[in-house]
């Protein structure tokens, strides 16, 4: 995604100086870098974004987190080593969500860590745990740039998420394709990393005409005078690279002004705030990326997960719900694969993993650190889900 939505470990001792260490969850620094799994639990840090202006999602996330954690550590833990979750709000503040990166750690010395949910927070976050030398999975950061800087891989940013590149480039092809859209407007948010990078992948993919390109801020809430503007031009889609904040509001403005031509955003719309903002009778005809849907089930792993899901919260799950639940799974894998819970087996772990088998869709991880699965492209009906179709990259 995204402001803009894996894992788990297996300890085993790692030096003779580790067996006179005193019981718990502790972690030390290990002569191969990061932190090391010690006594009988794996700590595992929790960074998201739980207050604020984006905490839709980063309690979505953590909800999907807790119920990983949960049925790993009811099942017997890893390799008999239950995993400790360390849980700490970025409050929505990229600084913060930095500072919480350190605490983690270097102050907790957790050998992992999960989140943060947005790609300006992640960025933030992510030379505090790659000084730290511990792997960072984000279940939604989707900016091209938290993988890959210039030329460089970053060694310890990894995702369960697709990158905004790739959802700009379905969104173009959807649009002119299915949607038989050749004429398209641009409402963007352009105080974000999220909604520039889908700006100029779906500007850079897009084969119909752009016949108008308008920017919007965070926290704006009156769109009337950009929709006035846009209102009367030739076109059959506007397309929305923002998150549910705004983007449930201009929605709401632009139906309610008559423009009824399709929208299409990326995953940044996926939270039922969009229609509790806009409105469910404004929320037709509209479009956008999604990593999950219960009408396509990627593996066999959707069922058991929408189940145990609805037992414990009582409510469908989101896509920011299932990232974060295979974001913890990733990490399990990882220290399976490797037989350690170390953050360095962990980072090694996370970049050899293959035919990965989540709830999101059966992935790769490939040479820059990105998810190779589906996307599904979702349609809302009436602020309901009544469509859904897989695109394979």
């Amino acid at each position: 995604m995204k402001k803009k939505f894996a894992f788990l470990f297996t300890g085993l001792v790692l030096l003779s100086a580790c067996s006179a260490a005193p019981k718990g969850g502790g972690a030390t620094e290990g002569s191969a870098g990061g932190n090391q799994q010690e006594g009988d639990t794996i700590k595992i840090g929790m960074n998201m974004e739980l207050s604020g202006a984006v905490a839709a999602y980063g309690n979505a996330e953590k909800e999907g987190i807790e119920l990983a954690v949960e049925q790993i550590n009811a099942a017997g833990g890893i390799d008999g080593k239950k995993i400790d979750l360390v849980s700490k709000d970025n409050k929505s503040d990229n600084n913060e969500a930095g500072t919480v990166a350190t605490n983690l750690t270097t102050n907790s010395k957790v050998v992992a860590l999960i989140g943060p949910a947005t790609s300006g927070a992640v960025k933030s976050a992510l030379p505090n745990a790659t000084k730290a030398q511990v792997p960072l999975v984000t279940p939604s950061g989707t900016d091209d740039a938290i993988t890959k800087q210039g030329n460089n891989v970053q060694a310890y940013a990894f995702r369960s998420c697709f990158q905004d590149s790739f959802q700009g480039k379905i969104l173009a092809k959807y649009a002119h394709e299915n949607l038989k859209a050749d004429k398209a407007i641009i409402l963007g948010d352009n105080s974000s990393d999220y909604g520039i990078g889908l700006t100029k992948a779906f500007k850079d993919e897009y084969k119909g005409k752009i016949v108008a390109e308008e920017n919007f801020t965070e926290g704006d809430k009156d769109f009337q005078a950009v929709l006035t503007k846009i209102k009367d031009k030739d076109f059959n889609v506007l397309y929305i690279p923002g998150y549910y904040t705004e983007a449930g509001l201009i929605i709401k403005q632009a139906r309610e002004m008559g423009i009824e031509t399709p929208i299409v955003g990326a995953d940044g719309f996926g939270d039922a705030k969009l229609v509790e903002t806009a409105g469910a009778g404004n929320v037709s005809n509209v479009f956008y990326t999604g990593h999950f849907s219960t009408k396509a089930p990627a593996t066999d792993k959707v069922e058991p997960f929408i189940k145990a899901f609805k037992e414990k919260y009582d409510k469908e799950p989101s896509s920011f719900n299932a990232l974060a639940y295979d974001a913890v799974y990733m990490v399990k894998k990882a220290i399976e694969d490797e037989g350690s819970a170390d953050s360095s087996a962990i980072k090694k772990g996370l970049e050899n993993l293959k035919d990965f088998k989540g709830v999101t869709g059966k992935m790769t991880i490939d040479k820059e650190h990105n998810p190779e699965k589906s996307a599904v492209v979702l349609g809302l009906t009436e602020g309901k889900e009544t469509s859904a179709e897989t695109v394979n990259p």
